[in-house]
């Protein structure tokens, strides 16, 4: 079977040959725009219609179709993790969809990085019905990359 890395790896390889934004790969899953990327970069499991959808749209096969639905191992790619309850939640986040904010810098920006030092922090609680929401707002300038 094909791991969720490869099958990355071919939907990046096709996306690029192809043309297409992750929001056009979304809106023929069906789903919003980050979900997908993640999904499709390996952090979520699709279902068998959404992983139908991405594959015919990017030329891809029924292997990379089963690949997209396996149950990940969400963060992987990094070992270490920090103890307080909510850095490590935040630890968590980055290691889902770092990858995901990563590609969708670079398709809306250009290559380049967030910068951390010109940069914006809020955190702000959103009362709701469910359960008050937490949302963080990471305001960073972009920097592009310069092959002088």
């Amino acid at each position: 079977m094909l791991t969720k890395t490869d099958a990355a790896k071919a939907v990046r390889a096709a996306k690029i040959k192809m043309r297409l934004k992750w929001a056009d790969i979304a809106k023929e899953v069906g789903r919003p725009v980050a979900w997908t990327t993640a999904a499709l970069l390996g952090q979520h499991p699709m279902s068998k219609a959404e992983a139908e959808a991405a594959a015919t749209l990017l030329g891809l096969d029924q292997e990379t179709v089963e690949a997209f639905q396996v149950q990940p191992t969400r963060g992987a790619e990094t070992s270490s993790a920090p103890n307080d309850p909510t850095i490590y939640r935040l630890h968590e986040v980055i290691q889902v969809y770092g990858p995901t904010i990563k590609e969708l810098i670079h398709e809306e920006c250009g290559d380049g990085i967030m910068s951390a030092i010109n940069f914006r922090l809020a955190v702000d609680r959103v009362p709701n019905s469910a359960g008050d929401r937490v949302v963080i707002t990471l305001d960073g300038k972009f920097l592009p990359y310069q092959w002088e």
